[in-house]
């Protein structure tokens, strides 16, 4: 209940045009009821030669007559032509309504999962490092695309069935209750028989549904992992261990998913079932009536009828209720997300930092990863780097040279003592302006699958094209750009794939030299 009430809040922009679906599908729902109030005057006036000529009477309301002939035009007298215009009417109006009220429920829905979508991919972009090393890259796109993808046929397809039938009900259920209300009351005695185990089943399929789509997210995970590191996999001839741990993953996603379809699919025989058992006791009931002169047969048609279609929509109910119950189980992942504070944030009274003028400190800086803190440290660190000053820092490979680094942009904050720039805490400097000041060389290369240009502008925006030409000079990398294909705007493959290592890191130095920050 609590994540359905959190995506209410995602809906609520959307509100008017939510509303106005509500009233077309509750007007498509009663124009479906109105169908079994007309197989009354179909047995009882049009197929029955000795019926009298009198005003055609559809149902009461409060005790007051509504007429079928109070529907048509007034030039419209015979009792056949009045039912056949009702019924191309009302299917009219149905169709209509229901075309109507379905765009809007759906543009309501999608809108709103967008909106939701958009605000997790935001929330996760801003996590720190340790926040990736903790979630694997295939599970977080599982989440960000497949878990929503889940909610959003919720609150969209299923939602728009889910006015649409619960209207169809309550105006067919309003049609048999005028009927014969005794009788109604007798025949809907099964109902709760069938809802309170098909409530039981939503709650074991959303249990299911947290299984088959962790084991999903699991399955994106070796995909992610096995294309992007198809090298590896090829230079260690682990093809077929690769594709053994895919099967097992698949194997296991498989057996939640067919769990997932054999609970959902008992609602419907029990229905059906009950259903059966109703009709015959109807029947039995309508024999002896009509035989004492008590029922008419379209009466009791339009009573069976009416039951009948009522079914449907009870049936088509449940079936949405465990898809609701599915689109839960994937909100908790999705929420989950949302719900994790960022470690990384600008302190409150954080200040603008406009430049760099004298010097980076490291103050007894030390540090460990906050997920291992009894792993790699650094301890009692003390530097100092000044403007204009290059500095190497030589050791062996795990020493911490690129941790030492990351801690300058905020990747990581110190776990002790303090990192200044120009004499103040740089936690106490507006996160963005730091970032601002610093360019990062990363020695792990990582281009975009986009063109020169556009990788070269990740650097700064604004720049120009003469900028981007002259910053692709001073990394000696313009030679070879102008070799590609389409020079500056050839798209240059994911992770830059259709260049070589040396390229990639000289289109890497290019960028940062495009941003000119004064931290390198």
């Amino acid at each position: 209940m609590k994540e359905f009430l959190r995506l209410l809040r995602f809906v609520r922009p959307y509100a008017l045009p939510l509303g106005a679906s509500v009233l077309f599908m509750a007007v498509a729902g009663w124009a479906h009821a109105m169908i079994a109030l007309l197989v009354r005057p179909i047995l009882d006036r049009v197929l029955n030669p000795a019926s009298p000529d009198a005003p055609v009477e559809l149902i009461r309301v409060f005790g007051r007559p509504i007429y079928l002939d109070q529907f048509v035009p007034p030039q419209i007298h015979n009792v056949w032509t009045m039912v056949a215009f009702g019924i191309l009417s009302i299917f009219l109006l149905k169709g209509i309504c229901d075309y109507v009220g379905n765009y809007l429920v759906n543009y309501t829905g999608i809108s709103a999962i967008t909106d939701l979508r958009q605000r997790v991919f935001d929330h996760v972009l801003k996590q720190d490092v340790s926040f990736f090393e903790t979630h694997s890259t295939g599970k977080l796109m599982s989440s960000i695309m497949i878990d929503i993808d889940k909610i959003q046929v919720a609150v969209s397809h299923i939602l728009a069935d889910l006015l649409r039938q619960s209207f169809t009900a309550l105006g067919l259920l309003y049609v048999v209750l005028h009927t014969d209300w005794k009788l109604s009351l007798v025949s809907l005695t099964v109902l709760p028989i069938v809802l309170v185990p098909t409530v039981r089943i939503g709650r074991r399929i959303r249990r299911t549904t947290r299984k088959a789509q962790d084991y999903a997210a699991e399955l994106n995970q070796i995909l992610q992992e096995s294309l992007g590191g198809h090298h590896v996999v090829k230079s260690f001839t682990s093809e077929s261990y690769i594709s053994r741990k895919f099967r097992q993953a698949a194997r296991r996603f498989r057996f939640e998913s067919l769990k997932y379809v054999a609970q959902q699919a008992l609602a419907t025989p029990l229905i059906e079932f009950f259903g059966a058992l109703t009709i015959v006791g109807l029947l039995t009931y309508a024999r002896e009536q009509i035989k004492a002169g008590a029922m008419t047969s379209g009466e009791f048609m339009t009573f069976v009828i009416a039951l009948l279609m009522l079914y449907e929509p009870v049936k088509r109910l449940a079936g949405i209720h465990n898809i609701f119950q599915q689109a839960i189980g994937a909100a908790q992942r999705v929420f989950e997300y949302l719900d994790t504070q960022e470690r990384i944030r600008d302190r409150p009274g954080a200040v603008p930092l406009r430049g760099f003028r004298d010097a980076i400190r490291f103050e007894n800086v030390s540090f460990h990863y906050p997920h291992s803190p009894d792993g790699f440290a650094l301890r009692d660190i003390n530097l100092e780097v000044n403007r204009g000053e290059v500095v190497a820092l030589v050791g062996p490979s795990g020493a911490g040279k690129t941790t030492l680094a990351n801690l300058v942009p905020r990747f990581y904050d110190v776990t002790a003592g303090a990192i200044r720039i120009d004499g103040r805490d740089i936690r106490d400097y507006k996160l963005a302006d730091l970032r601002r000041m610093i360019s990062v060389v990363a020695q792990d290369t990582f281009l975009f699958n986009d063109t020169v240009t556009g990788n070269l502008l990740c650097g700064r925006r604004d720049a120009t094209k003469e900028e981007v030409r002259e910053a692709a000079r001073n990394a000696l990398a313009e030679e070879f750009i102008l070799q590609l294909p389409e020079g500056y705007d050839t798209v240059i493959g994911e992770r830059g794939t259709k260049l070589s290592g040396g390229q990639r890191q000289r289109i890497a130095i290019a960028r940062a030299l495009l941003k000119n920050a004064p931290i390198l």
